[in-house]
């Protein structure tokens, strides 16, 4: 695609817009140099705070119905003083980002296209000013504390583990703050000899750093995991887990609520204890001897617990991982969209935002190792013949439900559809396939009604979530495998 073909398809595109947004402005001749300046920091700053790689001021084109209208500006043209606009503006604009003018003549009409690169390192300053784009308006950004904090956040690309939880302490206090022992039980090592080596220890996997003043800090790793009080950084209190019990289907009753204060492997073990036993107990349905058995699975508990932790947006400000047990179901919730389509946490390879925390978490032995632990979280949902758990990507964060038993009967056409769907996924997974048979014995549908199973598995189909492994094959002898898997 040559140049002019390009920007006529970006021109077409950003018309398409209802409106001007956060990194997209139209005008028709108004060319101040001034103000293009501020634009460009505007709209390269806001550029990233949309997720977007670049932004675009136009001029030709208006404002109120997108029509090309063309405009006098001539930016090749364009001098303050002696200077031409592209080097009195680069002059002026901190850090020196790439932009560019184009133009084009469309329709018999000129347009100028400014192309800008969305901010990085540093915010985009003109001349010692940093601006955003509050919808179409141009604003100064320190005026949107919000927006400046997000941007901040957008620009650091620091991990959250090396960050400093505490600064500037003795020795004495790092042994008060920490509990180091429960990192070298769970290591399964024995406690090193003397003060001066566990220190070593614990800075040898960034827990801690000794500073140049030769007092420690303590980083956000190692707060977050061995505090045997998370109240003492005051960074991370709004971190601990908090546990709240309802009394019915329904939040109108509380019966407990409990927030922990523990660093998550300190205390990961009684957090799961203080869950179990909370839950109800029922009978199992799947041996013909009737035992008492809690309301879930612990290791699939355990598992969507630790994800939660592992998995979340620690830069989310007030907010921590949630959990909530209801009469009937589990809800386990953590600040962060996720990072992966929630219909591939099953087969997706490990990601994420906070890689130092999941791989020593992993080595502690708290976590699934070789991935997510969603697998196994299927695993154990269908040897108990339960309804799939469900995965929701809501705004801002990321919600995991665990549903008690209920009957096949009593399932909704979703979720039949939804346990089909993880079944084969898991199926897959285990380089094998789902069938007819593999489907009833994960509901616990007797062999006689195969056209049960068969129903549900149309469903799925339907839905575009499962397909025929072979369709030469006859329908008795049909494999299934997850749309995903399809070559």
């Amino acid at each position: 695609m040559n140049n002019t073909t390009y920007l006529k398809s970006l021109i077409d595109e950003l018309r398409q817009l209802p409106k001007e947004c956060e990194w997209v402005e139209f005008k028709c001749n108004n060319y101040n140099h001034d103000d293009i300046g501020q634009y460009i920091s505007s709209l390269s700053n806001s550029a990233l705070l949309s997720g977007k790689d670049k932004a675009y001021m136009l001029w030709g084109i208006a404002d109120e119905n997108h029509e090309i209208v063309g405009t006098s500006f001539k930016p090749s043209q364009y001098k303050i003083g002696n200077e031409e606009l592209e080097n009195w503006l680069l002059q002026r604009l901190t850090p020196k980002i790439n932009f560019r003018f184009y133009q084009i003549d469309y329709n018999e009409k000129s347009v100028v296209v400014l192309e800008i690169n969305a901010a990085s390192k540093h915010p985009t300053t003109f001349s010692n000013e940093k601006f955003i784009r509050i919808g179409s308006y141009r604003k100064k950004l320190k005026d949107f504390q919000e927006k400046e904090r997000e941007l901040w956040r957008l620009l650091d690309k620091t991990p959250f583990e090396v960050h400093l939880a505490l600064q500037h302490i003795g020795k004495d206090k790092v042994f008060e703050l920490l509990d180091y022992s429960t990192y070298f039980d769970l290591l399964q090592i024995p406690i090193p000899d003397g003060h001066t080596a566990i220190l070593e220890a614990l800075a040898n996997e960034e827990l801690i750093l000794k500073n140049d003043a030769g007092l420690y800090d303590i980083t956000n790793l190692g707060a977050i995991l061995l505090a045997k009080d998370l109240n003492k950084f005051s960074g991370l209190k709004r971190k601990a887990v908090r546990v709240i019990h309802y009394k019915s289907k329904n939040k109108l009753d509380t019966i407990r609520e409990q927030e922990g204060n523990k660093g998550y492997a300190v205390g990961f073990d009684g957090l799961i204890k203080f869950i179990m036993t909370l839950m109800p107990a029922e009978e199992s349905l799947i041996s013909p001897i009737r035992k008492e058995m809690t309301m879930l699975p612990e290791l699939a508990v355990r598992e969507l617990v630790a994800n939660a932790l592992i998995h979340q947006d620690f830069f989310e400000s007030g907010s921590g991982v949630m959990i909530e047990l209801f009469a009937d179901r589990l809800e386990i919730s953590n600040p962060g969209s996720p990072l992966v389509d929630i219909d591939r946490f099953l087969d997706a390879p490990p990601k994420s935002r906070n890689e130092k925390l999941a791989s020593l978490m992993r080595r502690l032995g708290i976590c699934e190792e070789r991935g997510s632990g969603v697998d196994k979280v299927v695993f154990y949902v269908e040897i108990n013949q339960l309804p799939a758990p469900l995965f929701e990507a809501l705004t801002g964060f990321t919600r995991v439900i665990l549903f008690s038993h209920r009957e096949l009967k009593n399932l909704t056409k979703q979720d039949r559809v939804r346990a089909c769907y993880f079944h084969a996924s898991r199926k897959y997974i285990e380089r094998d396939y789902m069938t007819n048979t593999s489907l009833r014995n994960r509901f616990g549908i007797e062999s006689k009604n195969v056209a049960m199973a068969s129903r549900i598995i149309k469903s799925a189909i339907q839905s575009k979530l499962i397909c025929i492994y072979d369709e030469s094959v006859g329908a008795k002898a049909r494999k299934y495998i997850p749309m995903w898997a399809r070559k």
